[in-house]
């Protein structure tokens, strides 16, 4: 996605953000919030990697944190531009049920551009889902071999991670609820599934490591 999408959305004020999150409109709205929680775990996870890399005591694991830094820099990337395309993907949908249905040959292809829609609007938070399953996994190293300062804010960084995963997992199944395709609903359900099953059980041991480290 090209990165001018992002932009309109993250390079707003904070407290404008904050203002439009809060108001009577749908966007933004959970979707994106689930993106910039991605986006706040891979910031503090590429800090406590910063932290570490050319520190006293850890040169042992200065390269790996260079590799775990340069991993997390393009999932914070690609998540800030989720943020918007989350909102592009809403208002894809809005326009499908506002399209002509006064004819057959109309209504069928209103449900068809719906259709389609709600796949894409699926789409975009199970790949959020995807990113932030990818941080929590990044979280675990960072944690047990970062910063020991700095333990309490991987640990963070893990939490958000998750939220923005179990968020994203929440706005794909409200999507697949009025999709047809069952063929493509059951593959989008059982690896939503999986992505959370996954992150509840990292999260407890990153949680342990954390917590052993303070």
């Amino acid at each position: 996605m090209p990165q001018s999408n992002a932009s309109t959305l993250t390079a707003k004020p904070l407290q404008q953000f904050l203002d439009e999150l809060a108001s009577a409109e749908p966007v933004p709205g959970g979707g994106s919030v689930a993106a910039l929680s991605g986006v706040l775990a891979a910031a503090l996870l590429a800090m406590v990697c910063r932290l570490t890399i050319g520190k006293k005591g850890y040169e042992s694991v200065n390269a790996d944190m260079q590799e775990l830094l340069a991993r997390a820099e393009p999932v914070q990337i690609e998540l800030r531009e989720l943020m918007q395309a989350d909102i592009a993907a809403y208002t894809r949908v809005m326009d499908a049920y506002k399209l002509p249905k006064a004819t057959d040959a109309g209504k069928q292809a209103r449900a068809n551009t719906i259709q389609d829609a709600l796949k894409h609007a699926s789409d975009v938070p199970l790949r959020v889902a995807e990113l932030c399953s990818e941080l929590i996994e990044l979280a675990r190293p960072i944690a047990s071999h970062g910063n020991k300062n700095a333990a309490s804010d991987a640990g963070v960084g893990a939490l958000m991670a998750e939220a923005g995963l179990r968020g994203a997992a929440l706005n794909v199944t409200t999507n697949l609820v009025s999709i047809n395709d069952q063929a493509f609903v059951s593959t989008r359900r059982a690896r939503v599934a999986q992505l959370v099953a996954s992150a509840g059980k990292a999260q407890e041991e990153i949680l342990s490591i954390v917590e052993g480290r303070m």
